[in-house]
């Protein structure tokens, strides 16, 4: 065994990637090109390691109803529409503030050639890319929740800092 030396760093442990809190895998590496419909939702106990992954007090409902068709060049896409409801801390208080969060779902996995290289400035931007003919839905929407998120709630009354 290779001893770490003045120019080779010792090599540092593997972790096994960890498993996302709200995982719904969908094997595509044999997907035709029907459209495959779905509906999926967090348990308690998902939407509790959620609440603590993105720092909210509470995380009662997320939820999705999805799309996923192949298309000719390869590409792997999903639509539809995702809900959720979070209680996060007001940024002056601390109190609970609670909000209604809803969005459509657009996004693109997979490809090769002209869909890999995509203008990512363009309306459908790069591909997200398949792992081990893989896509995890309940990331993808726990992903899409995180970024709708307000990043100062305030409870009702309290005013923003003049400026």
């Amino acid at each position: 065994m290779a001893k770490a030396g003045r120019n080779r760093p010792a090599a540092a442990p593997t972790k096994p990637a960890a498993k996302p809190e709200f995982s719904r895998p969908v094997d595509v590496s044999r997907m035709g090109r029907l459209e495959h419909r779905m509906e999926i939702k967090a348990n308690e106990e998902e939407r509790a390691a959620l609440a603590r992954r993105f720092d909210l007090i509470e995380l009662p409902a997320l939820a999705a109803e999805l799309v996923l068709k192949k298309r000719g060049d390869g590409v792997i896409e999903m639509s539809g529409r995702w809900h959720g409801r979070v209680v996060q801390r007001c940024v002056v208080t601390l109190e609970p503030v609670a909000a209604e969060l809803e969005g459509g779902v657009r996004l693109f996995f997979g490809g090769t050639g002209a869909a890999a290289a995509a203008d990512p400035l363009d309306d459908e931007g790069w591909p997200e890319p398949i792992e081990g003919g893989v896509i995890d839905a309940g990331e993808a929407v726990a992903q899409l929740m995180a970024v709708s998120l307000d990043p100062y709630p305030r409870a009702p009354g309290v005013a923003a800092p003049a400026g």
